[in-house]
């Protein structure tokens, strides 16, 4: 995967070698400098990453740095990369974080801005188009210090470039949809008619989705939230997860619950996801991984029986952003490797790359690529959700967890597992919900003002 050795995309390495050793640093190695290098990475020993480690292969013997591989189970991988990256010198060049903790680590001084490599022309890729990356996936997994802090705005800087991002689309079974007469909902009251007819007339679960106490089933409310116009929060802070668009959203999700699949009330994505594999559910909605999984023979049923749509849209569209970004933590001795790995793994031909070894792309370009067109049907559906993307689908702050599982999650749980009004629940939610921002000092200025 040759990239930018002056001319080696034409005459390839070994010639482009030969004329630099002739014609001086106009057609020099960009890597050379690094060869010998040792790079260690960290990141989450999920599908993604593990298909990339033949690029990191590849990206070795192409570039002559080495690269150790620091794997972690998930719920492990954000304490270890703390402890490292707090240190005088720490052990990773590269981390791989989830997209609720860039804030953190941003905050706490441990990652690198990108802007100083990006300045470096002995270090970039003119070929690299960083432009051609989603915007929501850039936005969402790299950018920090715009509006909020995490979403964009003047005051934000690039700290990471997504690798393994995602979007939440529709998955719908063909066979039964057809069997009804039915097509992919387009909007939020089609699909609530769509669920009740799969219900009534299928016997079968109709949506799919999660529903466990706690991070899941906040999950679950989320990606209905956005598209129904909700927000967690006003520009000013102010909670307002009991406004109609919250409520609606609950109401939504009770429906779900009570026309899905048995068992929703337990299910995390892996069960969710089941559910709908194995033939139990006729539509998903949730992160975009579901079509990887649908042509896993060991995982799915019903392969060969499945379409993809766009997120229903209800008073706007709005679907769901997530997954991994990655960057340079500021304790590493190897930045400028590092910045050349990052950039190797999701150069265009780097995310194309990916695809082949059965990775997610994060480019339009690959998206759009009528090779991948043809084999991946659900490439044109994300390429045009992507721009609906929602960089405030969640707030990306260090309250969030707490917000997210001791607050709405056990809040969700009452609107899933009993018939209750559903506008005292979420009242009450709101209610704990200020407390904690109060708590967390998020109002001390308009205090001030007073």
């Amino acid at each position: 995967m040759k990239q930018w050795f002056g001319k080696a995309t034409v005459l390839g390495t070994a010639t482009a070698v030969a004329l630099s050793a002739l014609a001086g640093s106009a057609f020099a190695n960009p890597y050379e400098k690094y060869k010998g290098t040792t790079i260690v990475v960290s990141w989450p020993a999920l599908s993604h990453f593990k298909a990339a480690e033949t690029l990191v292969e590849e990206f070795t013997e192409e570039t002559g740095i080495e690269v150790e591989i620091d794997a972690l189970q998930y719920l492990k991988l954000r304490d270890r990369q703390i402890l490292e990256m707090s240190k005088d010198e720490g052990e990773y060049d590269i981390v791989s974080w989830v997209v609720m903790w860039k804030g953190e680590y941003v905050s706490k001084g441990l990652l690198t801005p990108l802007s100083q490599f990006f300045t470096n022309g002995a270090l970039v890729d003119p070929e690299y188009d960083i432009n051609d990356i989603a915007d929501a996936y850039l936005q969402n997994g790299g950018v920090v210090g715009g509006t909020k802090g995490y979403m964009p705005g003047k005051s934000g800087a690039l700290y990471g470039v997504p690798f393994g991002a995602e979007t939440s689309i529709l998955a719908y079974r063909k066979d039964v949809f057809e069997e009804l007469g039915l097509e992919p909902p387009e909007t939020y009251d089609e699909l609530i008619a769509a669920a009740q007819m799969i219900k009534d007339k299928k016997g079968m679960g109709a949506l799919t989705s999660r529903g466990k106490t706690g991070h899941q089933v906040t999950a679950a409310w989320l990606l209905h939230l956005a598209p129904l116009g909700g927000k967690i929060f006003d520009d000013q802070w102010n909670p307002v997860i009991n406004s109609p668009e919250a409520v609606k959203a609950a109401e939504v999700l009770r429906t779900i619950s009570n026309t899905g699949p048995t068992g929703i009330p337990s299910y995390g994505f892996s069960e969710m996801s089941a559910a709908f594999l194995q033939g139990d559910a006729a539509m998903y909605i949730d992160s975009l991984k579901i079509a990887a999984m649908s042509r896993n023979p060991k995982l799915s049923k019903v392969d060969g029986k499945v379409g993809f749509a766009l997120h229903p849209v209800g008073s706007r569209c709005g679907s769901e952003t997530g997954g991994f970004a990655m960057g340079i933590p500021a304790n590493s001795l190897n930045k400028e490797a590092a910045f050349l790995f990052a950039q190797y793994m999701t150069s265009k031909a780097g995310d194309k790359r990916m695809v082949e070894l059965g990775g997610d792309p994060v480019r339009i370009s690959t998206l759009n690529n009528p090779e991948f067109v043809k084999q991946f049907p659900e490439y044109p559906v994300v390429a045009e959700q992507l721009p609906c993307a929602d960089p405030d689908w969640r707030p990306l702050i260090p309250e969030w967890n707490e917000l997210n599982i001791d607050v709405l999650g056990q809040a969700l749980t009452k609107v899933i597992t009993t018939d209750d009004p559903i506008q005292p629940i979420m009242d009450e939610a709101n209610e704990k919900a200020r407390a904690i921002m109060e708590r967390e000092g998020y109002y001390a200025w308009a205090k001030y003002r007073q």
